[in-house]
């Protein structure tokens, strides 16, 4: 298999976007809506989205695998970010032109600070070797993961640094209809980016775990693949995640051969999410954890390994 894209930036929408001014259905505060028009994006005709990979849009929160203190490590998403006054004057300058151009920041004074060990991610534009925001005002980058920080302890969760490994939730080899939580090597995951999901990230739209006995694991991005995946056309789309059971996902990702990829939402369609009975969190899944790590997570795993439970989200720990 191809080496997949990684998510460092913003993905692009499959189909030409339009914005109305209703509340939005992905963010509270949000009083816009992004939706797609029927127009196939141009970016995605180019990069010839027809034979592209189809795959799950999973609902969770961005990572990333690379070298830390000399050894592989996990980096979560931390968007550099303009301060309330400055993040209303882009969008005020945004509205009335339609346009970003011309927008000037000052970002030693305008932006939220970041921690000095802070990177921004690859294929940010600089300006006199600074990195600079993009068309949505933020500056999309990572920070390392440490065991003692607390606001990223579901991250901490699923990694060991002392063993170098990560508990990942991936399609089974022999059986890519039955899912497999498994501890991979973190320098087999270096440069991929994943997605964080589980009991305490973004809802859980996918019921793992519980408030007392929570589960969280890495997804690699692109390794999920949709099955006989719907023509990229906006009626068949929207059939396709209304009325087919493969359909109860977020959305859809095209990794496409030139490593453009492609999205679109539910939300750019019109459709709700989450569903009650996602597609991902009906999957039969097999634990195969047996190396021991020094979190309470892998323990917990390395407890039920070899058991197979009927749906992902039937995962629990008291046998």
């Amino acid at each position: 298999m191809r080496r997949l894209g990684s998510v460092q930036q913003k993905i692009p929408c499959v189909f030409l976007t339009d914005v109305k001014e209703e509340q939005s259905r992905k963010r509270d505060c949000q009083q816009f809506q992004v939706v797609a028009t029927e127009n196939v994006n141009p970016v995605a005709l180019e990069a010839n989205i027809h034979s592209a990979l189809a795959t799950e849009k999973l609902d969770g929160t961005c990572c990333y695998v690379t070298v830390y203190k000399g050894q592989p490590y996990l980096w979560a998403r931390l968007d550099r970010r303009p301060n309330k006054q400055t993040e209303k004057r882009f969008k005020k300058y945004q509205h009335s032109h339609k346009s970003c151009k011309g927008f000037t920041w000052n970002i030693e004074e305008e932006f939220k600070p970041v921690p000095e060990t802070w990177i921004p991610a690859h294929g940010v534009k600089h300006h006199n070797g600074r990195p600079v925001p993009d068309e949505h005002g933020h500056i999309p980058g990572w920070v390392p993961v440490e065991r003692d920080n607390k606001q990223y302890c579901w991250h901490s969760s699923v990694v060991d640094y002392n063993v170098g490994l990560a508990l990942v939730l991936r399609p089974r080899r022999d059986n890519e209809d039955m899912l497999e939580i498994t501890s991979v090597p973190l320098a087999e995951l270096q440069e991929q980016t994943l997605e964080l999901i589980g009991t305490n990230v973004n809802g859980n739209p996918y019921g793992l775990g519980s408030k007392k006995q929570p589960v969280h694991c890495l997804v690699t991005h692109g390794s999920v693949p949709i099955r006989n995946p719907p023509p990229v056309d906006f009626q068949q789309l929207c059939s396709w995640f209304h009325e087919n059971p493969d359909g109860r996902v977020e959305g859809i990702v095209w990794h496409c051969s030139d490593g453009t990829l492609i999205k679109v939402h539910r939300h750019h369609l019109g459709l709700k999410w989450p569903e009650a009975n996602t597609c991902l969190g009906n999957k039969p899944t097999a634990i195969r954890v047996d190396a021991y790590g020094s979190t309470d997570l892998f323990t917990s795993f390395v407890a039920l390994n070899g058991h197979c439970f009927s749906r992902l989200q039937d995962i629990h720990f008291e046998l």
